[in-house]
């Protein structure tokens, strides 16, 4: 279990570690929800399947929030004990920060296998499975209702229109139906209320009319026949859906031994393979940084003395957000072939590894080091000018007493 300082640092890491990623993950469900919700309603689907496509984007923003969790977890807990000079109490009774580093990396590590088996093995059937529900949405697979008010198409050569919806869709109220055949002929129905019942054939079902009025023309007839009615049962054929793609047209539907066996094959053409491989070097360099998060989080945590600024923690997020955008442009041009993908995506991978082990040695090994102390002195110089112009922090002139 370690000794009383490990269990120490690790509840320090935990709780702002767990906070920051359950509450990335509510921030980008919910703006997520909200246009799922606008997606599913336009398309006339069931609400619930909301609810199973936002399972399947939990994979990919876990992908996302993991890394930020484990760099934040860090930093504020070491960000705490240098505040607090609990730090400079470890360092004085021989805690070197590599000693220190222990318990970061063991969250380092376990989170590292996580996001492995995460962007490498479960997000890619996640993202087929989100593809899916999409594709049958558009198509009508998960059983469209029918929307109120508008002219909804059955078929190739049917319309339906209703003016009330009740029974999810099954109760249908001042009903207009339009249908037309190959050779002509059409029939324009009126009723105050419809009915969908099934049948026996799947790829059929009955809309069961009831008082309504019926106009029946074709090219034979030299006036529209006209039809009272008190129930009638129209057939209606239900248009034939087209199956899903298989997986693994799209590269991030593919686990990490498909794409090493595609990106290896000499049969594969290869646009394919730079493709391929550029995305499995993406996912490479994105999960071998977080190696590297817990030196960049102590480096960014200690503060120049006597200063409570809370610059690096602004630091550390624009560091991995600009350096995931870095590599998302250089996945795109390995993708096209303009540079070989291991160039394009380590390349970043070194210089901000090297950034990152100065940052750390000069705060580390460095006596009285500061890896962002120049920034740390203009952010006050800036703020300072800012208090001057604004007036932030003058003092109030005591008026005298009448």
């Amino acid at each position: 279990m370690g000794t009383l300082t490990d269990r120490y640092l690790a509840r320090l890491i935990a709780v702002p570690l767990l906070a920051t990623l359950v509450l990335s993950a509510m921030l980008l469900l919910l703006e997520k929800m909200l246009r799922l919700f606008d997606f599913v309603v336009s398309e006339g689907g069931p609400v619930g399947v909301v609810w199973r496509m936002l399972a399947n984007t939990i994979p990919e923003y876990l992908g996302l929030g993991i890394p930020i969790g484990l760099m934040l977890g860090i930093l504020l807990a070491f960000r705490r004990l240098a505040l607090s000079s609990e730090l400079d109490t470890l360092r004085a009774v021989g805690l070197s920060y590599g000693r220190l580093l222990r318990v970061p990396y063991m969250y380092a590590a376990a989170l590292m296998a996580l996001n492995l088996a995460i962007v490498g093995f479960i997000q890619p059937y996640a993202e087929y499975a989100y593809e899916g529900l999409e594709f049958e949405l558009r198509s009508g697979a998960l059983g469209a209702s029918i929307k109120v008010g508008e002219f909804n198409k059955l078929g190739e050569r049917m319309t339906l229109r209703v003016e009330r919806s009740e029974s999810e869709g099954r109760d249908l109220h001042g009903v207009f139906v339009r249908a037309e055949s190959r050779d002509g002929r059409t029939l324009a129905v009126t009723a105050d209320q419809g009915t969908f019942l099934a049948t026996d054939d799947p790829d059929t079902i009955i809309l069961r009319l009831t008082e309504g009025r019926l106009v029946h023309d074709a090219p034979g007839y030299r006036s529209p026949r006209v039809l009272s009615f008190a129930r009638h049962d129209l057939p209606i054929n239900l248009p034939t859906i087209e199956a899903f793609r298989g997986r693994g047209d799209d590269n991030d539907e593919l686990t990490i031994p498909e794409l090493v066996r595609i990106g290896g094959s000499d049969t594969a053409p290869e646009p394919l393979r730079d493709r391929t491989r550029a995305n499995f070097h993406f996912r490479m360099v994105e999960v071998v940084m977080m190696a590297l998060l817990p030196l960049v989080a102590v480096a960014l945590a200690v503060p120049p003395k006597r200063s409570t600024s809370g610059l690096g923690i602004f630091i550390s997020i624009v560091m991995v957000v600009t350096y995931h955008k870095i590599n998302q442009y250089a996945e795109q041009m390995g993708a096209q072939g303009r540079i070989d993908p291991v160039i394009a995506l380590w390349t970043p991978f070194v210089v901000f590894a090297a950034l990152i082990v100065w940052m750390y040695w000069t705060l580390a090994h460095k006596p009285g080091g500061q890896p962002i102390g120049a920034l740390e002195r203009a952010f006050a110089k800036f703020a300072k000018f800012l208090g001057r112009l604004f007036g932030f922090g003058r003092r109030r002139r005591l008026m005298p007493a009448e």
